[in-house]
C-alpha cells in the first residue's frame, strides 16, 4: 500500500467535506498540484472555483498551487480582474454599465496588474483567509486563520493578521535550505509512504540531515 489514490476527487470516501482540487474539472489558467485538498464543512468542496473570485481569462493572470497544499473552508482568491484603474481622479467603473459609460473603458495597460497568484507546495491556509492578486506563497509556509495576504512570503514561515505579517520562522535557515532542496512533494507514492514517520515527526527533519 502507497497511500490513497491522488486521481479520486474524494480520497477517503468516508469523508464527503474533504476532496482533492486537482481531480476537479479543469479550469483555464487555474493549475493545482497532486493531493492537494479542500475542506468545506458548510458546502460540497467541489464548489472550490467559487473562492476563485474576478478571475477573467483574457486578463491572462494563473493561479498556481503545489503539491500537498492543506486548504480550509473559505479561503478566498482575490484575482487581478478585481482592480480598478486608480489613475484618474477617481477609482469607480463607470464602463461596465453600459449606456454610453463604456467609452472610459480602460485598456489594460491602465489597470494595475499584479501578475499571477502562485502557491508553493505543503503550504497550509487556514480558514477565512484572503489572498490578494500576484501573490507568492513560499513552499512549507503557513497562513493563520482570517489573514488577508497583501505581499509575497517567504518558505516555511508562518504569516498572520490583517495585513498578514511575519510571525516567525518553522526552522533554521540552515534546515530550510535543505528541505528547499529535498523537495520531498515530488517523491514517488512509495518513497513517501515508506517515510511517513519522519516526514510527520518532530525529530524527522534532523534524522534526514543526518
Amino acid at each position: 500500500m502507497a497511500g490513497p489514490d491522488k486521481k479520486k476527487l474524494y480520497p477517503n470516501e468516508k469523508i464527503k467535506t474533504v476532496c482533492y482540487i486537482s481531480n476537479l474539472p479543469k479550469r483555464p489558467n487555474v493549475e493545482i498540484g497532486d493531493y492537494t485538498y479542500y475542506s468545506d464543512n458548510h458546502k460540497s468542496p467541489e464548489n472550490f472555483y467559487d473562492n476563485i473570485e474576478h478571475h477573467y481569462e483574457f486578463l491572462g493572470d494563473k493561479l498556481i498551487i503545489g503539491k500537498f497544499c492543506a486548504i480550509a473552508e473559505g479561503v478566498k482568491f482575490i484575482m487581478n480582474g478585481a482592480n480598478h484603474r486608480m489613475s484618474g481622479i477617481t477609482t469607480y467603473p463607470f464602463n461596465i454599465f453600459g449606456s454610453g459609460w463604456e467609452k472610459v473603458t480602460p485598456a489594460r495597460e491602465d489597470l494595475p496588474f499584479k501578475g499571477d497568484t502562485v502557491i508553493g507546495n505543503d503550504v497550509w491556509i487556514g480558514q477565512n483567509v484572503t489572498i490578494m492578486p500576484g501573490v507568492k506563497v513560499g513552499d512549507g509556509a503557513i497562513i493563520a486563520a482570517n489573514s488577508t495576504v497583501t505581499k509575497n512570503i517567504e518558505p516555511y514561515t508562518i504569516y498572520g493578521g490583517n495585513p498578514a505579517k511575519f510571525i516567525k520562522k518553522r526552522f533554521s535557515d540552515e534546515k530550510v535550505e535543505f528541505l528547499l532542496k529535498l523537495q520531498w512533494w515530488n517523491w514517488d507514492e512509495e518513497k513517501i509512504f515508506a517515510n511517513l514517520e519522519m516526514l510527520t515527526s518532530e525529530a524527522g527533519l534532523d534524522q534526514l540531515i543526518e
